[in-house]
């Protein structure tokens, strides 16, 4: 497959240069360039890129041709306006984690890098010149590119996005199954489990949505789904959460005697399984039904348990029907995609917002966009100060390099492999130069001579870990050969454009070394930061749909969280947290809900109030220091235990169970309090029930003795 690929691209690339060679435009190397760039095994994705690359050279072209009659005499004025330009594109571009970032990214240095050529050849092209011809290159390119892919052995998105919904689904039932079933698996695996059933679920999710956002541009089976397939993959989100909260109930039960549950558990499981895969075709009034005697064989469960278990299974019985509710919304919006049918049912309620709901990082682009803004102004000055002839190869570099890999926690490791790709890249271009094309007369020569470097290179971007190597030689070396119908090269030529490369890739390794990159520990602590921000805000809002998109954006935080690959423990230990808080917050939200749709006490909603406080103080403290003060602490418990005892007076023992099950999972997943804690939370609530029982039957006693003493009187 891999040297298919390399085949098809070879093709277009071998079009895209013949068609510029035939209409003699001013840098043919750019054509075959964006097909190495754009290069990708499936045809929609490739179309996507066709268009944004296109939108964003043609907005580049703009802007370059706007500016540059106006400031070209004041260099200095222009190189600050262009630097600015180009930080300003590249923030955007960041801030936007879809495809059509490309666009603002490219609009950026496709801007510096007409404008640097149109000042080094002023004497022989106009700007209006370099401009069309720039766009119309990329063009040839483009178009080259998605016949190409589209027409010679097609490889669709459809069906690769169909293999992994499948596959989430699977992962979705099997994590069930281990949640409620291998309890002696998560008892020695305790730590480990969240993070992979995060890292296995959102590894799906993440790569349905990267798929699918190119299904418009394709005409494969699912073509214009991305909506439906976004909002599938916000109906997960909550999957996810459910099996957290599960995850974390059976933990609690396990530091316990399991055991008397583990059997029942287990059957349960199994038949929550057979339901969910027992209809083949599912109405959308089928999300709320339940599996034939769930509630009846939990009830027995609670029954016969203890007193401080009773909490817990009532909060899994809770969770495996909200589990089950969501995995069925999954399963008839899919169902419904795969029919061609876009519209949402209308016992969902749809999570979908005009952006997609995903976690953006204004820090991060800003330090981005700011790197680029120095890089330019500093590759750009030294060509102004020095008048190097090749000095806008220098310049070109360094503002594409410092825009194309700062969406990289520290994009400097791979900006050395660039760096020594590009001196092999050199040697490549010197042995094809000097020691190829003096015998080459013929474009078909000139193909055969360039397909093993083309093969080569686009079979290793099929590698995830050789991918950087590949697109460096392939890429660097057809620019580095500068291709013209009159070719010509000579040894200072070539010396000095190698050099001015190197240069132009070194400035920007050792500014974004400086401004921009970060280590993953800092990246991780960083985005916790944002995390605890995004809880914070989250207090305020109410069950529906504005908090479940909220929802879906921290557990998207937490899935870039969970790819860091952090050294620290506290902050692993906070990695690990993140995803246990996100999905307590439904608790508090419910409870939230609770205090003002039932008749609660004005103690009671009292106690709520100060509860909220206290809690966005614990994630403004964690937000700065990633863990509580002691002091924080103890207020937090005295408050929880405060509340408990308050519910234990709810004479409605389904409205108190509904109490103590999200006053469990907030002390345990949100304040993460020891066992310890619960324990003596769980004494005082049985003590004070123990004794509201004995004043009811001392009130109830009383009217009874006094009147058999008025009988005994006569």
């Amino acid at each position: 497959m891999a040297l298919i690929f390399a085949a098809k691209t070879f093709l277009a690339g071998m079009l895209a240069l013949f068609a510029s060679f035939e209409l003699d435009l001013i840098n043919p190397m750019w054509s075959i360039g964006t097909v190495l760039i754009i290069a990708s095994p499936y045809s929609g994705m490739v179309s996507s890129k066709c268009v944004y690359r296109l939108i964003g050279t043609l907005a580049g072209a703009i802007v370059a041709i706007v500016l540059t009659p106006h400031f070209i005499n004041t260099p200095w004025l222009f190189n600050i306006i262009l630097s600015l330009w180009v930080g300003f594109a590249l923030y955007v571009s960041l801030l936007d984690r879809t495809p059509r970032s490309y666009v603002f990214m490219l609009a950026g240095y496709s801007t510096a890098m007409i404008v640097y050529n149109a000042v080094t050849f002023i004497d022989q092209y106009s700007i209006f010149d370099l401009a069309l011809a720039r766009v119309l290159e990329i063009s040839i390119g483009v178009i080259a590119s998605a016949v190409v892919s589209a027409t010679i052995f097609p490889v669709h998105i459809g069906s690769a996005i169909r293999l992994r919904v499948t596959k989430a689904l699977g992962d979705i039932e099997r994590l069930f199954a281990n949640v409620l079933q291998d309890s002696a698996a998560l008892a020695q695996h305790a730590k480990e489990k969240p993070a992979q059933i995060l890292a296995q679920i959102t590894r799906d999710t993440t790569e349905i949505h990267a798929l699918a956002v190119h299904l418009s541009y394709e005409k494969g089976d699912l073509k214009g789904m991305t909506k439906p397939l976004q909002e599938m993959l916000h109906q997960i989100s909550m999957v996810v959460a459910n099996l957290v909260a599960m995850f974390e109930r059976v933990q609690q039960l396990q530091q316990g005697d399991s055991q008397p549950y583990a059997t029942a558990l287990t059957q349960i499981c199994q038949q929550v399984l057979s339901f969910l895969k027992a209809p083949a075709l599912l109405h959308n009034d089928d999300i709320l039904a339940l599996p034939e005697n769930y509630n009846e064989q939990f009830q027995q469960l609670i029954a016969t348990a203890p007193a401080e278990d009773q909490v817990l299974l009532a909060a899994i019985q809770m969770d495996v029907r909200h589990f089950m509710s969501n995995v069925l919304a999954v399963k008839v919006i899919w169902q419904h995609i795969q029919a061609g049918d876009k519209n949402i049912p209308t016992q969902i309620t749809p999570l979908t917002t005009h952006y997609p709901s995903l976690h953006r990082d204004h820090g991060v682009a800003i330090r981005g966009g700011i790197s680029a803004v120095m890089t330019t102004f500093i590759v750009t000055a030294i060509w102004i100060l020095s008048g190097w002839k090749t000095g806008y190869m220098m310049a070109q570099m360094g503002a594409i390099t410092a825009c194309i890999l700062t969406a990289l926690d520290n994009p400097v490791p791979v900006l050395k492999i660039f760096l020594w790709g590009s001196i092999v890249s050199g040697i490549l271009v010197f042995i094809y130069a000097f020691g190829v094309f003096p015998h080459i007369t013929a474009f078909w020569q000139l193909a055969l001579v360039l397909l093993p470097l083309v093969l080569i290179s686009v079979s290793m971007m099929t590698d995830q870990m050789l991918m950087p190597i590949g697109m460096v030689l392939g890429i660097n070396t057809m620019m580095g050969l500068n291709l013209h119908n009159s070719y010509r090269m000579d040894a200072v030529t070539y010396l000095d454009t190698t050099m001015a490369m190197l240069v132009g890739v070194m400035v920007s390794l050792i500014v974004i070394d400086l401004v921009r990159a970060m280590s993953p520990d800092q990246s991780a602590r960083r985005i916790l930061a944002l995390h605890y921000r995004a809880l914070r805000q989250a207090l305020g809002l109410s069950y529906g749909a504005d908090f479940k998109v909220h929802l879906r954006s921290m557990l998207d935080r937490v899935g870039v969280l969970n790819s860091k690959m952090v050294q620290q423990p506290a902050v692993q230990q906070a990695i690990r947290h993140a995803l246990y808080e996100c999905s307590a917050l439904v608790d508090f939200t419910r409870l939230d809900e609770l205090t003002h749709a039932r008749q609660s006490s004005a103690r009671m909603r009292e106690l709520m109030r100060q509860l909220k406080q206290q809690l966005q103080q614990l994630f403004t403290q964690q937000a700065q220091q990633l863990h509580a003060s002691d002091h924080m602490q103890q207020q937090l418990q005295q408050q929880l235990t405060a509340l408990a005892l308050e519910v234990a007076g709810i004479e409605d023992l389904s409205v108190q169970q509904r109490w103590q099950i999200s006053l469990n999972n907030i002390a345990y997943s949100l304040c993460h309090f020891d066992q310890d804690f619960m324990a003596m939370t769980r004494e005082a609530m049985q003590s004070a029930m123990l004794t509201r029982t004995e004043v009811l039957e001392k009130a109830t006693a009383l009217p009874q003795a006094t009147e058999n003493k008025d009988q005994a009187n006569g």
